[in-house]
């Protein structure tokens, strides 16, 4: 990648840094990292001090700024976003104007550039949405897969989404939660045992994205298959690699705009897709307004599937989840000191 320069928007996120060190191992010639917080840009050059990154101080709401940001670039990687659900519940218009109208002004700018590759990122609550967040969301996805149904196949630029589940470990998961609160001695503060969520490390979700700017065609969406528990399995699992298999658990109830489970393909989606091993390539629907009535040309395909939830996939047992868990280095480091401590 010597010859590649790739703006990452979000780029001071867990996501947004996880994929900048990949790039830079991967030797890419420049790196671009777009957000609006100084603060963490000052911090991130002084951990890195890499002569291959360069950073921009701006908003995705900010059409100018962003072209700035984008000129010269031959690939972006879209993870500016707000992904909070509560936050999202009570700012409903912040999430309107960062996620979607935010996304037009990255990938309108792209398109204008003419960079080769925008690969956008989604999650698995703009399926079937209930909340600000997953409705922002899966509005972006909309908006990209329009953009992308308006340029057409043959246009230099390409563009993409990516849709995960819960990334592990990332900022403001539930796992850092969980492990400061059986470190503190405090009840884990569970909302309802029974839900269910995908669980995906970091280096898979980063994975997805490579795969996403190596296969991508106009419009494609792509999907990494990914495990899931319950919550309670999840602290269960916590608890026993510290130590502590009898910690306190207080059940708070459910927060603003929760679901029992999460939906990563909907049968619709899943009648159009490719299935790629680890990954879905779901294409996109590229008819026009203009397409015959619905009752003369209607999908066969949706009624041989069925939606691909946390609730049916791969279920993993506690001992599964320990063993998830502890493949990543952040949790295995909290887990080593913390036994350190009690020796």
């Amino acid at each position: 990648m010597k010859n590649e320069c790739v703006l990452i928007t979000g780029g001071t996120g867990s996501f947004g840094k996880t994929m900048l060190a990949d790039l830079l191992r991967r030797g890419c010639g420049e790196v671009r990292v777009f957000s609006r917080d100084e603060e963490k840009q000052d911090m991130l050059r002084n951990t890195l001090r890499s002569s291959n990154v360069r950073f921009y101080v701006g908003d995705i709401r900010d059409r100018e700024s962003v072209n700035r940001a984008m000129a010269g670039a031959t690939r972006v990687f879209h993870a500016a976003a707000l992904k909070q659900v509560p936050s999202c519940e009570f700012f409903p218009l912040e999430a309107v104007r960062t996620n979607i109208l935010g996304s037009d002004n990255v990938i309108q700018s792209a398109v204008a550039a003419g960079v080769r590759s925008v690969v956008c990122l989604s999650t698995d609550k703009a399926v079937l949405p209930i909340n600000a967040m997953g409705i922002s969301k899966s509005m972006m996805e909309k908006v990209a897969s329009a953009i992308a149904r308006s340029i057409g196949s043959a246009a230099p630029t390409t563009v993409s989404i990516v849709r995960y589940g819960n990334v592990m470990y990332s900022r403001g998961s539930v796992i850092p939660l969980f492990i400061n609160q059986i470190k503190d001695g405090k009840p884990v503060t569970l909302t309802e045992p029974a839900m269910t969520r995908f669980l995906m490390p970091l280096r898979d979700s980063v994975a997805l994205v490579h795969h996403a700017f190596i296969h991508a065609r106009q419009g494609d969406l792509f999907i990494r298959k990914a495990p899931a528990s319950t919550i309670a399995d999840l602290v269960t699992a916590l608890a026993g690699l510290f130590g502590v298999p009898d910690h306190p658990v207080e059940q708070i109830g459910w927060r603003h705009g929760e679901k029992l489970y999460e939906t990563l393909a909907t049968a619709q989606e899943l009648g159009r897709s490719e299935d790629m091993g680890d990954y879905y390539r779901i294409r996109l629907d590229d008819r026009d307004l203009n397409y015959k009535a619905y009752f003369t040309e209607g999908d066969g395909e949706t009624a041989h599937h069925e939606d691909y939830h946390s609730h049916n996939t791969e279920r993993l047992d506690i001992d599964g989840v320990k063993r998830l868990l502890m493949s990543l280095p952040e949790v295995r480091a909290e887990v080593e000191a913390w036994k350190g401590q009690a020796a």
